[in-house]
């Protein structure tokens, strides 16, 4: 499937930071950027194929981590575990309004903050570390890219919108 090589793809493009278990991806960009283009049960399906494809052992996760399903329980499973949820979420909630570029960065923010929530919670849970630690490894690292995913997939996803509209018109 398209859909999870894209997230396969992207998790590659990972960059370890010393004071967190937790990398650097352009895995949430995928994730966002499916959310907004495909259907919700694509983008569910889609995935749930991505997670099942990494529990395998195929390499679909970042290189930083142990892979299989030690990947999915360990420090970054929070983070992987809300994929299913924010891409399908966010599809929905583009579907049903305007989709315009504001109400892309609303939305995909709002997904972007699910899957933070869920990585600190989880990461909390098997490190045992205190709420403002688990925050500061798992969380304010990443808000600054995750504000560039944010915009960078409400971009293309109002863009092809707009395309798409232009397009039906003069047809």
């Amino acid at each position: 499937m398209a859909g999870s090589a894209l997230v396969a793809v992207c998790a590659h493009l990972s960059i370890p930071l010393w004071f967190t278990p937790v990398p650097i991806t352009l895995q949430p960009f995928a994730v966002l950027l499916l959310g907004l283009l495909l259907g919700p049960r694509l983008a569910a399906a889609a995935m749930v194929a991505y997670l099942v494809e990494g529990a395998s052992g195929l390499p679909v996760f970042t290189p930083s981590g142990p892979g299989g399903l030690l990947q999915l329980f360990g420090f970054t499973g929070g983070y992987l575990l809300s994929y299913p949820i924010v891409a399908p979420l966010i599809s929905v909630l583009w579907r049903h309004g305007a989709r315009s570029f504001t109400r892309g960065i609303v939305i995909a923010g709002a997904g972007s903050l699910v899957t933070l929530g869920m990585g600190a919670i989880w990461l909390g849970f098997v490190t045992h570390a205190t709420p403002i630690t688990v925050i500061n490894h798992a969380v304010l690292p990443f808000l600054p890219g995750d504000a560039l995913k944010v915009v960078a997939v409400a971009g293309i996803a109002a863009g092809l919108s707009r395309f798409r509209r232009q397009d039906s018109y003069s047809s």
